[in-house]
C-alpha cells in the first residue's frame, strides 16, 4: 500500500437522502415550468369517492398523469372525457411517493370548436341511445295555462321580452327562478330549478306552474355550453310538467332542445308557444256565438213553417167535431125518457115486493122463526156438555212435548214471515190500485158535472127559491128568473106565454158531484 492512497474518484460528493432528492426534482420541476398549458388528449378518467379526478393527457409519443381537486372539478366549464382533445391549464408538480410528475388542472378547454362539437356530439348520441330525445315521452304543451314558471337570468332583456309578450297576448301568473344562464353555475342552477319547480305541490301556498319556459339569449357556443349539461338535459327530460326550451337565437342548438317537450326559436316566440292570443280567442267565441244564434233562429223558423204546413193539412175542429155534437144531442135527448121510464119500473119492482109484507105474514114468520130457535136452544146446552167433555177426553190423552212445538213454531215462521211480507205487498198494491181507480173517478166525476157543460156555453134555469126549472110551463108560471153561467149568476124575466112554433131541443145535462143528473135545464 502506497503511503498516500488516492481515494476513489466520486468519493468525495454529497449524499442525498431519497426525500431530498425527490424535493430537489419537485423545486426544479416548479420553478422551471411554473403554470403552464398542455394541449393533449384525454385518456383514462376516474373520479375518486372524495370528488378528486384523476386523467391522463397524451400524444402519440408520450403521457402525462394530470389531477383536479374537488374544489377546481367544481368550477370547471367543461369537465373532460377520454378521447376528448383539450387544452388544460394549471402546473407542474411531482408526487414524491410514487416518483412521478404530475399536471396539477385548475381548467380544461377543449382544443378549437371542432374538439367542443365533437364531444357534443358523442354526448348526443349517449342521451339519444338511453330515449330521452323520443317523441314518444313527451307531453304536450297546456293551451291556457294558469301558471307559467320561466327559468332565467332576472337581469337580463330575456325575461322583459318573455313578461312583455305574455301580458301582450294573455295576461298570465309568472314565476320566475332566477339562475345563472352561462359559466359554471350554470348547468347547477337549472337543474336545481326545474327540480324545485317539480317540487311543488298542487294547491300550495306558491302554485305549481303548468308549464316551464327555460330561456337564454343567444351567444358562442361556449356562453351556451351550460345547456349541453349532461345533467342539465336529463333534468329535462325527467319534468313532470311540460317545458319549452328557448335557448339562444333560432340558430343555436343545445341538447336541452332534444330533451324539452318542444324547442322554441327564441324566447319570444316560447311565450307566444304557451298561451294563445286572448283577442283571437274572443273573437273566435263571438263569432261562434252568432254563428249558434244564426242557425237557432233558423232552425225555429223552419220548425214553424212545418208546423204551419201541417196544421193547413189538418181538418177544421167544426168538422172534427160535428158528428160527435150531433150524437151527443141525440143521446141527450134520449136521457130524460130513459130516466124516466127506468124510475117507473123500479117503483113497479117495489111495489110488488111491498105487497107480500103484509103485518100478519111478518107475525106468522117471526112466530115460526121464534119456535125453530126456541127448539135449538134446547138442544145447544146438552150439545155443548158432551163436546166439552169429548174435548176434554182427548186433551187428556194427548202427551204435549215442549221441545217439539218450539220447533215447529220455529220451522213455521219463516213461512209466517214470508207470508207477512206479500200480505203486506199485495195490501199495498190493493190500495195503489184503487187510489188509482178513485182518482180517474174523480177526474171523470168532475169532467161529467154540469159545471164542465157551464163552461161550454150553456146555462141552467133556477126558480127563486134555488130549485131548478126543467119544463117551460114552470117557467113560465114564474115571476122571476135566476140565470145561472160559467162564471156567476142573474135574474131575469119569465118567459113568454107563446108557445113556440118550434119544437125545443132536449136538454143536454151533464151530472154534477154529488147529485143527480136531472137538477135544471141546460141551455
Amino acid at each position: 500500500m502506497d503511503l498516500i492512497d488516492d481515494t476513489e474518484p466520486g468519493s468525495n460528493a454529497h449524499e442525498f437522502t431519497v426525500s431530498e432528492i425527490s424535493g430537489a426534482v419537485k423545486r426544479v420541476i416548479e420553478g422551471e415550468f411554473g403554470r403552464v398549458r398542455v394541449r393533449g388528449e384525454v385518456g383514462r378518467v376516474v373520479v375518486a369517492r372524495t370528488g378528486h379526478m384523476y386523467f391522463d393527457l397524451k400524444d402519440d409519443r408520450s403521457v402525462i398523469a394530470a389531477i383536479s381537486w374537488k374544489g377546481q372539478v367544481a368550477r370547471m366549464t367543461v369537465r373532460p372525457e377520454e378521447g376528448m382533445e383539450v387544452i388544460a391549464t394549471g402546473r407542474m408538480t411531482t408526487f414524491a411517493p410514487q416518483s412521478k410528475y404530475q399536471l396539477q388542472v385548475d381548467n380544461v378547454e377543449p382544443a378549437g370548436a371542432g374538439a367542443l362539437m365533437a364531444m357534443l356530439e358523442a354526448r348526443k348520441v349517449k342521451l339519444a341511445a338511453e330515449g330521452l330525445f323520443d317523441a314518444a315521452r313527451k307531453r304536450p304543451i297546456p293551451y291556457l295555462p294558469q301558471v307559467v314558471g320561466v327559468i332565467t337570468s332576472p337581469s337580463g332583456a330575456v325575461i322583459r321580452d318573455i313578461l312583455h309578450r305574455l301580458a301582450d297576448r294573455f295576461p298570465r301568473r309568472v314565476i320566475v327562478w332566477p339562475v345563472a344562464v352561462q359559466g359554471e353555475r350554470c348547468p347547477a342552477d337549472v337543474v336545481r330549478a326545474i327540480q324545485g319547480f317539480n317540487a311543488l305541490a298542487p294547491g300550495g301556498p306558491l302554485p305549481r306552474p303548468d308549464v316551464l319556459i327555460v330561456a337564454r339569449g343567444g351567444g358562442s357556443i361556449e356562453d351556451l355550453w351550460g345547456f349541453n349539461d349532461e345533467a342539465v338535459v336529463r333534468a329535462a327530460a325527467a319534468s313532470d310538467i311540460p317545458l319549452i326550451s328557448a335557448v339562444g337565437h333560432e340558430t343555436d342548438t343545445t341538447l336541452i332542445d332534444f330533451a324539452s317537450d318542444l324547442r322554441a326559436p327564441t324566447p319570444t316566440a316560447a311565450a307566444e308557444l304557451a298561451v294563445p292570443v286572448r283577442a283571437d280567442l274572443l273573437a273566435q267565441v263571438a263569432s261562434l256565438g252568432a254563428r249558434l244564434e244564426r242557425a237557432g233562429k233558423g232552425a225555429v223558423q223552419q220548425r214553424d213553417q212545418r208546423l204551419r204546413d201541417l196544421g193547413r193539412a189538418l181538418p177544421r175542429l167544426e168538422a172534427l167535431l160535428s158528428g160527435p155534437s150531433q150524437r151527443f144531442d141525440l143521446a141527450a135527448g134520449r136521457f130524460a125518457g130513459s130516466l124516466r121510464a127506468l124510475a117507473d119500473r123500479k117503483l113497479l119492482a117495489l111495489g110488488r115486493a111491498a105487497a107480500g109484507l103484509r103485518p100478519g105474514t111478518l107475525t106468522s114468520r117471526a112466530t115460526t122463526r121464534a119456535e125453530a130457535l126456541g127448539r135449538l136452544a134446547t138442544r145447544l146446552a146438552p150439545a155443548l156438555e158432551r163436546g166439552i167433555v169429548r174435548r176434554g177426553e182427548r186433551l187428556a190423552g194427548l202427551r204435549l212435548n215442549r221441545a217439539r212445538l218450539l220447533t215447529d213454531i220455529a220451522r213455521a215462521r219463516p213461512g209466517l214471515a214470508t207470508l207477512k211480507a206479500r200480505t203486506t205487498a199485495a195490501t199495498h198494491a190493493q190500495l195503489l190500485r184503487a187510489r188509482d181507480k178513485l182518482a180517474a173517478l174523480d177526474r171523470m166525476h168532475q169532467s161529467l158535472g154540469y159545471h164542465e157543460t157551464l163552461a161550454r156555453g150553456f146555462a141552467m134555469l133556477r126558480a127563486p127559491d134555488g130549485t131548478p126549472v126543467t119544463h117551460t110551463d114552470a117557467a113560465r108560471a114564474l115571476p122571476r128568473l135566476t140565470i145561472e153561467l160559467r162564471d156567476g149568476c142573474f135574474d131575469a124575466a119569465p118567459l113568454s106565454t107563446e108557445t113556440p112554433p118550434e119544437q125545443p131541443r132536449k136538454p143536454r145535462a151533464r151530472s154534477q158531484p154529488g147529485k143527480a143528473p136531472d137538477q135544471g135545464s141546460l141551455f
